[in-house]
């Protein structure tokens, strides 16, 4: 395995050093800074709150885990 140091900018890594193979290969990219990025739905880590989920549920009556399982069963 070899680690090499780059840039991920506007949808392009650049890698502070060359590397060239004549095969494709597989890369890990990890992101060392914090990065706020959305998911495919729109949705970020910042969108969730556990705050906000207890306040909701506080006058739920019941198993919010079999409400969930339920929930999911439906959509399959």
């Amino acid at each position: 395995m070899l680690s090499i140091v780059g840039t991920y900018e506007n949808g392009y890594l650049k890698l502070d050093k060359d590397y060239s193979t004549k095969n494709p290969v597989k890369v890990i990219v990890t992101f060392l800074e914090e990065v706020q990025s959305k998911s495919e739905n729109g949705l970020a880590l910042t969108d969730f709150s556990f705050a906000k989920s207890k306040k909701n549920l506080q006058n739920f009556k019941g198993s919010f885990a079999d409400t969930v399982t339920d929930e999911r069963r439906a959509d399959l």
